[in-house]
């Protein structure tokens, strides 16, 4: 018998990325919702859209810092990137 997931809720928004280098707009979303999130081992996974350039550079830097729509800061660790791609996907914790 399989199992089947929870699907938990998109939260979409405009943010800031910042990463060694650069600080600039980008799009995000997050599956599931950030306010929940709790100090712990517990992440929450998303991807960015911005130019392929910052995609992938953010990429390359491994580690940034999300700013949300309402103000919320949380580090992200980016996990995933396609050349030419202008979406990065990241996994978030607090």
């Amino acid at each position: 018998m399989s199992r089947l997931r929870k699907q938990l809720p998109a939260h979409l928004g405009a943010g800031e990325l910042h990463y060694r280098g650069f600080t600039g707009p980008v799009d995000y979303e997050i599956q599931g919702d950030p306010a929940t999130l709790r100090l712990g081992p517990l992440r929450l996974r998303g991807s960015l859209t911005a130019t392929p350039e910052v995609a992938a550079e953010a990429f390359r830097a491994g580690e940034a810092e999300l700013k949300l729509e309402d103000g919320a800061r949380f580090r992200v660790t980016v996990v995933g990137h396609s050349a030419g791609s202008d979406v990065a996907y990241f996994e978030m914790r607090v």
